[in-house]
């Protein structure tokens, strides 16, 4: 594994009850596509997926940035 500093993502997506909002149609078929190191490959994934259901526009995908979540100063700490 590289020395880069690890920033947790995850992509997940279903179908929008409504195209005005982000509330999931039926949570039980909300899909997580996976958990990724960093944003370049959360994005990259994230495209990929999307880009497979095109042709349904009540299909969203998201990127959560967990890291943020599980420590909220991360983004702000200077780089050792």
């Amino acid at each position: 594994m590289s020395d880069a500093q690890q920033l947790l993502h995850l992509v997940v997506g279903g179908e929008l009850a409504d195209l005005k909002g982000t509330t999931f149609k039926d949570l039980s078929q909300v899909e997580t596509v996976g958990y990724y190191p960093n944003y370049a490959s959360a994005f990259a994934a994230w495209k990929a997926r999307a880009q497979q259901t095109v042709d349904n526009a009540h299909m969203r995908y998201f990127i959560v940035h967990l890291h943020r979540l599980l420590d909220p100063g991360q983004d702000s700490k200077p780089a050792s």
